[in-house]
């Protein structure tokens, strides 16, 4: 392999008879002058004498060719294999033209592809195209993982993948992009994998009910890595919630806000009306008793009401309306006070109130994956409360430190959210999005950091998206989001023109501590999705299941004339508890004949149903 046409400090084309050159693999440029310069091939094409070399445009110019003729080649009658080559660090020098080109050693690209022992960092997966070099890589790094491939689980051939997280503390956060079906949420179960293998303390907001790792993929054989004990699922509502009388006025105001948007009246209301460690039944109560006054809508009315009362409870309840009517109706308008009501009810309807976030608290504690399950409104709802609470007391602990004061001690730990264009959105304001972007702009410094996978990143709030160090990038199809992809990584053009083109599971990670971007495949996850069923798999699946049943319920009732179809399903009804019209039933043991578990038969008294023999 030599080095031919023009070159530059950055770029140089290669030319070979003998060796086929590979996108993302790397190779050592011996330039007699400089030494060894490392590049990485961005664009490769074969030439036979069958295709001229004029049709390739910009890609080989005349300075190509004529290098090429001047060091041996015979183009006109052989294959010859060309590549542009792009430094990883810029040359000081145009590199010489003919200088001998050969395969990096491991040790010779160690520094540059294995950023961490792999006992302290994430094993996400493998960097592309380097098997060359693993030939010779050192043990503890072989062995470490398997890859799914088109024909199956495929062991470990070239250098793995090693997530430097130590390096989050200079350079924080991570953004999961792909479309759907790219790999972006089996990317996103592997990084989950990883961190609780480090029993790093998470926290993973689920709407999809998918992140559970209990159990195992079905593709692995003998004993694998069990997440039991190091993972909790909870679902908002039924597990955790939020504790009432510990919320402050501006909690409030944020949950409530989540519900649906509050105006500056509403807001003005709950300042005026809600008191620290109000329970929920005691500040609904009162706003409902408000509501009520001000809907008689004078005194006189109300008086007449106390006056009119039928009993004692009646009446001391009205005299209490009316001490809140005078005290609060100028300041807090009927409409701000029955839309508080509502929100609130709301709230209370998706059991927001029915619990706390202690058992997320202890679970960090003690550096386990809390996965917050819910729909994405629930969870926005929640979010704005439990990260506002989780962050601020890790924020307190570290500046008690700093002001050598006590502070009861919280663990840095990561958010991870999936669809996370819902509660960071482009454009507009959201509860959760502002207790987000703090943490992406000032977490770091605190020990608080996030993770965060859409499908589209150009809905992304573009202060979170530009604070994102490290980004793994699936599969994308929409120029849109391609377009963000560009201004916010150093994906060269090659590599966003081949975006909507990577198979499943293939991904570009560029990553602020490596200082480049690296081709990688994710390994296969350990851990299976409850979804991964195929849903007509299920539907043939639920049909075998249903014809099965109806047999056993049938199956000592044949033959079956078709006279007796009613007596028939009042015998069904007794049995079974099940209920069939005549015409149901009709159709049903038709349906079974076609399917061949029945045979029909005429006879003198009309149809027959019998088993088939």
């Amino acid at each position: 392999m030599k080095v031919v046409g023009i070159t530059t400090q950055q770029e140089v084309f290669v030319g070979s008879r003998t060796r086929n050159l590979r996108i993302n693999e790397f190779l050592i440029i011996e330039d007699p002058n400089q030494g060894d310069l490392i590049g990485e091939v961005v664009e490769a094409k074969t030439f036979n004498r069958y295709i001229p070399l004029n049709i390739a445009g910009d890609f080989v110019d005349n300075s190509v060719i004529e290098s090429l003729r001047t060091l041996g080649y015979n183009i006109d009658e052989e294959t010859i294999f060309i590549g542009k080559v792009r430094l990883l660090n810029e040359a000081l020098y145009p590199v010489l033209t003919g200088s001998d080109i050969r395969l990096p050693a491991f040790y010779e690209v160690k520094d540059l592809m294995i950023k961490s022992k792999k006992e302290d960092g994430l094993v996400i997966g493998v960097i592309r195209n380097t098997d060359d070099m693993a030939a010779d890589m050192d043990q503890e790094y072989k062995n470490l993982l398997n890859t799914y491939e088109e024909n199956g689980l495929q062991p470990q051939r070239e250098i793995p993948y090693i997530m430097d997280v130590r390096s989050m503390h200079q350079y924080p956060h991570i953004g999961v992009f792909g479309g759907s079906g790219s790999g972006k949420s089996f990317g996103l179960r592997v990084v989950l994998e990883e961190l609780m293998k480090q029993s790093i303390p998470t926290i993973v907001l689920d709407p999809h009910f998918e992140m559970d790792f209990s159990e195992k993929a079905s593709y692995l054989q003998g004993d694998s890595f069990d997440f039991e004990d190091r993972f909790k699922c909870l679902q908002v509502g039924f597990h955790v919630g939020v504790k009432f009388q510990d919320l402050s006025a501006q909690d409030l105001k944020n949950l409530l806000d989540a519900a649906s948007t509050l105006t500056d009246a509403m807001n003005n209301v709950v300042d005026i009306l809600f008191r620290r460690r109000d329970s929920f039944y005691s500040f609904y109560n009162k706003l409902n008793m408000l509501m009520e006054a001000q809907e008689e809508g004078t005194v006189e009315k109300i008086d007449n009401r106390i006056k009119d009362a039928a009993t004692d409870e009646e009446r001391k309840a009205w005299a209490e309306r009316k001490e809140l009517y005078l005290s609060y109706d100028k300041t807090c308008p009927h409409s701000s006070v029955r839309g508080i009501v509502w929100r609130l009810k709301r709230l209370d309807n998706d059991g927001i109130f029915s619990k706390d976030i202690r058992e997320i608290e202890e679970g960090l504690q003690r550096g386990k994956l809390m996965v917050i399950q819910g729909n994405t409104r629930i969870l926005q709802v929640f979010s704005t409360y439990l990260l506002n609470n989780l962050y601020h007391k890790r924020r307190e602990y570290k500046d008690a430190q700093y002001k050598k004061t006590t502070a009861d001690y919280f663990p840095p730990f990561i958010v991870v959210t999936d669809e996370a264009h819902n509660f960071a959105p482009k454009g507009y304001d959201s509860p959760s999005k502002s207790i987000i972007k703090e943490i992406s702009q000032e977490g770091r410094k605190y020990g608080a950091f996030l993770i965060l996978a859409t499908q589209r990143p150009t809905l992304l709030d573009e202060t979170i998206t530009a604070q994102l160090n490290t980004k793994f990038i699936f599969r994308t199809v929409r120029a849109s989001d391609i377009q963000t992809i560009k201004e916010e990584t150093d994906l060269t053009m090659e590599e966003t023109r081949r975006l909507p083109y990577l198979r499943t599971g293939d991904v570009f990670i560029s990553s602020a501590s490596m200082g480049r971007t690296i081709f990688a495949r994710i390994r296969a996850a350990i851990s299976s999705s409850p979804h991964t069923e195929n849903p007509f798999d299920e539907l043939k699946s639920k049909g075998k299941e249903d014809d099965k049943m109806f047999m056993e319920i049938i199956e000592n009732k044949l033959p079956i004339n078709d006279t007796d179809l009613l007596h028939l399903i009042s015998e069904i009804e007794k049995e079974f508890s099940i209920t069939f019209t005549i015409d149901t039933l009709e159709d049903r043991l038709k349906e079974m004949t076609q399917k061949g578990f029945l045979s029909k038969e005429d006879t003198i008294f009309g149809y027959r149903y019998k088993k088939l023999s």
